[in-house]
């Protein structure tokens, strides 16, 4: 399996903005943007759930961190070779921000308890919602979307339980996404997953997705 293969496997367990039903909602020239910042927290993810030991999982954090700043500061330093660093070059190179995605992805390899992990997972949605909808520091917003994805990354089962319950808040108003019809169906989709404990039920979530892109709701 290829590592942009891998990447999109990772994605199918939790709510992902590359998703064919959730993309044609985000403005056609941001959807570049938008993908390539995806691909990126589904990499993230993936190596969480590779990291047999904590300090391996900074040692390669502490690397896409070094990699985020060049991109920021230097895009064309960055190394040749790697086909997601390519996408990020040629969609923010310039921009900085994407730093933050790896600070929030560390607090959660370093989670020692119920509340450290909800608190990072909260950031690591809220960031990721923030850089999708072009803002600066954190969207609360993604916080149910980031405890969802905590919570499918737990071994633990009653861990898991714990962060798909605390998703389990009240939906915001429509109008809280205003503009940003991708990121509601993203909530809604991360809601409905939650309402489970994780259950999937694709044709449901099929039909949901339909709804919310076509009326909002």
């Amino acid at each position: 399996m290829t590592t942009e293969a891998s990447d999109s496997a990772d994605a199918a367990l939790y709510p992902d903005l590359r998703d064919p039903r959730v993309m044609v909602a985000v403005a056609r020239p941001w959807r570049p943007a938008a993908a390539s910042l995806w691909a990126l927290a589904a990499r993230l993810t993936r190596l969480l759930a590779e990291a047999r030991e904590p300090m391996i999982g900074q040692i390669k954090l502490a690397w896409w961190r070094d990699m985020m700043t060049m991109l920021a500061n230097d895009p064309g330093a960055l190394p040749k070779g790697e086909p997601l660093l390519a996408e990020l070059a040629a969609t923010w190179g310039g921009q900085a921000g994407l730093d933050a995605l790896i600070d929030a992805a560390e607090a959660m390899l370093l989670a020692e308890d119920e509340h450290g992990r909800r608190d990072a997972a909260e950031r690591f949605g809220a960031r990721l919602f923030a850089l999708s909808s072009a803002q600066g520091g954190d969207d609360p917003r993604g916080r149910r979307w980031g405890l969802l994805w905590g919570a499918v990354q737990q071994e633990e089962a009653a861990t898991a339980r714990a962060l798909f319950a605390a998703a389990r808040t009240p939906l915001a108003a429509r109008g809280a996404f205003a503009g940003d019809r991708a990121l509601l169906m993203l909530d809604r989709w991360a809601a409905a997953i939650a309402k489970r404990d994780g259950e999937r039920r694709w044709r449901s979530e099929g039909a949901l997705l339909f709804r919310v892109g076509l009326i909002g709701r």
